[in-house]
């Protein structure tokens, strides 16, 4: 007889037990019982299984796409500030386990779902990049079971070792967060995102980021680190960047255009493509919603030191489709001063006057604080928080029929 295990987990306020006989090859469980203890209830049963699901039942599903190095930690960091509790990994797990899980997110990352380590990949002559480095089918298969409220063993990859550890159980959270190089890539998995999000880095940046990293803090050499960037340059422009088009929101981080010539990285220009016409989310705006701004705060209320601070706002197409564009180029003196600003754009979702700059002063010493990419991805985290606020409010009287 299959021992059974029960895993009783908080999933949208609502308390669910897996009673789990036998697993299935996908990591998941065959047979499930699953109660919840709040909501209205819909009953199914087939055979053997039981599925109990209150209206509130389902995980909400948030995709961030990037490349390596380009800021999905950090972003990871805030997004999980505003909704209160710092993001740990799982106690007693695997030391080198990539989850981290807080009282609401869980942050997976996707490089777990490598089908070759490190050796494997060496030997085949392919990079983590490459689709057939991935197994899809399982990441399909676990993110659609924990988003439906099922736990599952979900595999690791030990970044440090570079070898495939043995499996972590994921328990289904209020929100999920996917992050890594192909959230987007799988329409199958795709089409299982609440909200997606694209950390698009450009070439420029990404190269004096990659040299102030891997010089200064690990002893890398200058030709090392660009024999890195060109080798994974034609895998990430077939299999990463494509994936943007898909994104709800995009960061794009450039050169500043306040420096003739300048590609130093340390003063960026950010845009935040925000699609329109996206269920729950309203693109935030400056002074006027549709018409195009370009407004340069220096001065009383805002201290700004050389080149200066520049904000622009319009409408746009990305990839065909209408956008919102808010861009700001230079950086930040004070933090505090960012009030002014923030008092300037509306569709913040925010709760209180200047919580925005609130959270930015909390993470003063994250990198981007200065400028638009702690900026903009603070923004993000409170769309994102509102656009979780209204799913569950609006599954809050709808009751919802979870799938063995």
């Amino acid at each position: 007889m299959a021992v059974s295990t029960v895993y009783t987990v908080q999933s949208l306020h609502s308390n669910c037990s897996i009673s789990t006989p036998a697993k299935t090859h996908i990591g998941f469980h065959q047979k499930q019982v699953v109660f919840f203890s709040s909501g209205k209830k819909t009953n199914r049963r087939s055979g053997n299984t039981t599925i109990t699901c209150a209206a509130d039942g389902k995980t909400i599903v948030i995709g961030l796409a990037a490349d390596s190095g380009c800021g999905k930690s950090t972003f990871m960091r805030r997004l999980t500030s505003v909704f209160g509790g710092a993001a740990e990994p799982p106690k007693g797990g695997n030391p080198d386990s990539n989850t981290l899980i807080s009282d609401v997110t869980t942050v997976i990352c996707l490089d777990d779902y490598h089908s070759l380590d490190r050796t494997g990949r060496k030997e085949k002559g392919v990079t983590a990049l490459d689709p057939k480095a991935n197994d899809f089918d399982l990441m399909y298969e676990q993110v659609k079971a924990i988003k439906e409220g099922i736990a599952v063993d979900k595999p690791i990859y030990n970044h440090v070792t570079g070898l495939l550890d043995p499996a972590e159980v994921i328990k289904p959270p209020k929100i999920l967060v996917i992050e890594g190089l192909h959230p987007m890539y799988d329409a199958r998995v795709r089409d299982l995102l609440d909200f997606s999000i694209y950390l698009d880095i450009s070439n420029d940046v990404k190269f004096a980021w990659k040299i102030q990293r891997d010089m200064a803090e690990r002893g890398h050499s200058l030709e090392s680190i660009k024999a890195s960037i060109e080798a994974r340059k034609p895998d990430f422009d077939a299999y990463i960047d494509p994936q943007k088009q898909y994104a709800d929101a995009v960061i794009e981080v450039l050169p500043t255009q306040l420096i003739p010539d300048d590609n130093g990285g340390k003063v960026l220009r950010v845009r935040l493509i925000m699609k329109e016409g996206i269920k729950n989310f309203n693109p935030v705006y400056l002074f006027d919603e549709g018409s195009t701004i370009s407004w340069i705060p220096c001065g009383r209320k805002l201290t700004c030191s050389y080149p200066g601070i520049k904000f622009t706002y319009g409408p746009d197409t990305y990839f065909g489709q209408e956008v919102s564009v808010l861009e700001m180029d230079g950086q930040f003196d004070r933090l505090d001063e960012l009030i002014y600003v923030e008092s300037h754009l509306s569709n913040l979702s925010s709760k209180f006057y200047g919580e925005v700059t609130q959270q930015m002063l909390k993470h003063a010493d994250f990198p981007g604080s200065n400028n638009g990419t702690g900026f903009f991805q603070t923004i993000v985290g409170l769309k994102i928080r509102d656009l979780y606020e209204q799913i569950v409010a609006s599954r809050a009287s709808a009751p919802v029929e979870a799938k063995a």
